[in-house]
């Protein structure tokens, strides 16, 4: 069974950074695009940010110039780079190839933002 590993999650105050990472298996990097998504309290899960299997990417107009989605092959790891971070920023954020497949969610790690 495929199973995604996210962490770097944590407690931050508005305009903080963080790093998250994600542990997946080398051929989710060869095969499909990668994405991180987030999901807040009482609120859909929603895509962040996407990393094509190319090296193509695209953001979510609230983390746009904030955060930077990145791989490293060698590793087998997907990053999510977030700067100023803001309050609006608290969920659970959650890695998975984009479209999503049901059966690779993982746990997330979540993330808050403190005013």
């Amino acid at each position: 069974q495929v199973q995604l590993v996210e962490s770097g999650g944590g407690l931050v105050q508005s305009g903080g950074s963080l790093r998250l990472s994600c542990a997946a298996p080398e051929i989710f990097f060869s095969v499909f695009a990668m994405g991180w998504y987030r999901q807040a309290p009482g609120k859909e899960r929603e895509l962040v940010a996407r990393l094509g299997v190319r090296g193509s990417t695209n953001y979510l107009d609230a983390v746009k110039d904030r955060f930077t989605i990145m791989k490293d092959s060698a590793k087998n790891m997907l990053y999510l780079q977030m700067t100023n971070l803001k309050p609006d920023d608290t969920a659970h954020y959650y890695c998975n190839a984009d479209p999503p497949g049901p059966q690779f969610w993982g746990q997330g790690t979540r993330v808050t933002v403190s005013a």
